[in-house]
């Protein structure tokens, strides 16, 4: 394997390859905001009419979805660290994505989510101690998907993206008006479902938009490892629109957003987003992200904070009082206690419950694999019996 140096030339030794994996994506800054870092409000008259709807009140709303998700996200965590989750997936600086987005869902619109989207759930009216329940290793699933017009998380990487082709291909036929959303990291657009999903979902003009959360980091590998040019660029090799929006700003995330969705109701195919943001925290809670993350790089995005940028141009128009961040804070704060809770007092599954609801239908399979694992415990029980007869003789 060989990469060209700045000089021209080429290196195939490992150190060529560490500076190619370490190069990023040019013009991280070439995308659609509306909202700065320091939190000034842009003038856009691209993007403005998407956005004119949005009122004050909603503005705040924003906010305070921002400010619960995150709070969600923190307790549920300590609760993984507690020993009360097996794994956890942050979605620390990321919050605007998933609720600029989310909240430009109608109800009839359905979600395909990776593992990370608990944002997206909770606008979508989930109780998220359904999502920790998968954590927890309490079920399989964690809700019914048609109650919420949203799929359970997918851990495959990629694969909901096949699963959102297709849905959205069922639209086209059902000549419904609804459309689908799918989401998924950076990493992910190297996996081969990602580029198959595209592909049919082009073919076939499906009502679906991928929204890339490109978030910097595939675990530990930086994006300009796998992306030597903005991941935007890909969709329309296979003829599909894109976009490049601040992932950060939760107002230009839903001006893309409803492009998109209006796109799509109208009969125009698939769409693109890459939604440029940071994983601020690892990548699950079984990942240490200062084995190989520069603390500078960390610093550098925090200073882009998605709530902070949105709090400060609220402090400008006289909407953030000390009234609404009480408000919020207690919201936050409640919905965290009630999370704690509830996912504390779960009860534990019985061990047969693994096999329930694998197959819609009877399967003779799965049906040979309980029946072994049933034999299997019952040897404990008999072996339990026979000390407990010998220590009685």
């Amino acid at each position: 394997m060989s990469s060209e140096t700045p000089g021209g030339g080429e290196d195939s030794s490992l150190a060529g390859l560490a500076g190619l994996a370490g190069r990023q994506v040019p013009a991280d800054e070439n995308f659609i905001q509306l909202i700065t870092a320091d939190g000034r409000r842009l003038v856009n008259p691209d993007f403005d009419p998407w956005v004119q709807d949005v009122t004050d009140q909603e503005l705040i709303q924003f906010y305070e979805d921002m400010v619960v998700v995150r709070r969600i996200d923190t307790e549920a965590t300590a609760l993984q660290r507690q020993g009360q989750l097996a794994l956890w997936a942050p979605l620390l600086g990321q919050e605007a994505a998933q609720i600029g987005s989310a909240r430009a869902l109608a109800p009839e619109d359905f979600v395909f989510p990776s593992y990370r989207e608990n944002g997206v759930a909770y606008v979508r009216g989930l109780d998220l101690v359904n999502s920790l329940k998968i954590w927890r290793g309490n079920t399989h699933g964690g809700w019914d998907p048609f109650e919420f017009n949203m799929a359970t998380p997918q851990i495959i990487i990629g694969a909901q993206t096949l699963h959102a082709a297709g849905y959205a291909m069922g639209i086209v036929n059902d000549g419904a008006d609804s459309a689908v959303i799918t989401y998924f990291g950076d990493g992910a657009t190297s996996q081969g479902d990602v580029n198959e999903a595209m592909v049919f979902a082009a073919s076939f003009q499906a009502p679906v938009i991928f929204f890339c959360q490109n978030n910097h980091w595939a675990i530990s590998e930086p994006v300009g490892l796998q992306a030597h040019q903005v991941i935007a660029d890909r969709a329309p090799g296979f003829g599909i629109p894109s976009m490049r929006v601040d992932g950060n700003d939760v107002l230009a995330v839903l001006a893309a957003t409803r492009i998109a969705l209006d796109r799509a109701r109208k009969g125009g195919g698939p769409s693109f987003i890459e939604a440029v943001t940071y994983r601020m925290g690892p990548h699950t809670t079984a990942d240490d992200p200062t084995r190989y993350r520069d603390a500078n790089e960390l610093e550098d995005w925090a200073a882009k904070d998605p709530i902070a940028r949105l709090a400060i141009l609220l402090e400008s128009k006289g909407l953030l009082t000390e009234e609404v961040k009480t408000a919020v804070e207690a919201k936050s704060d409640a919905v965290a206690k009630d999370l704690r809770a509830n996912t504390i007092s779960l009860p534990d599954p019985e061990p047969l419950d693994v096999f329930n609801h694998v197959y819609s239908e009877p399967n003779s399979a799965l049906e040979r694999q309980r029946d072994h694992y049933q034999r299997y415990l019952a040897g404990f029980d008999q072996a339990e019996n026979a000390v407990a007869e010998g220590a009685n003789s």
